[in-house]
């Protein structure tokens, strides 16, 4: 009976897995930074105020001419 022994060497393919786990944790961060600031949308605060000032306006009635 023949015994058969393997002992496949270090391939030094490890960085290779790595490196891709790292892009697609990075397209995922990115991603969900690009939904949340295009479709987030923030809840309205109850009671909100929001005033609004004009500036006063001149003597032009609007009618397209100048007076003199």
């Amino acid at each position: 009976m023949a015994t058969i022994v393997n002992n496949p060497g270090d391939s030094g393919g490890n960085s290779a897995g790595w490196a891709v786990a790292v892009i697609v944790l990075l397209v995922v961060i990115a991603g969900g930074f690009f939904w949340y600031t295009r479709y987030y949308k923030a809840p309205a605060q109850p009671g909100a105020n929001i005033q609004v000032n004009l500036p006063a306006g001149g003597d032009d009635s609007g009618s397209g001419t100048q007076a003199q």
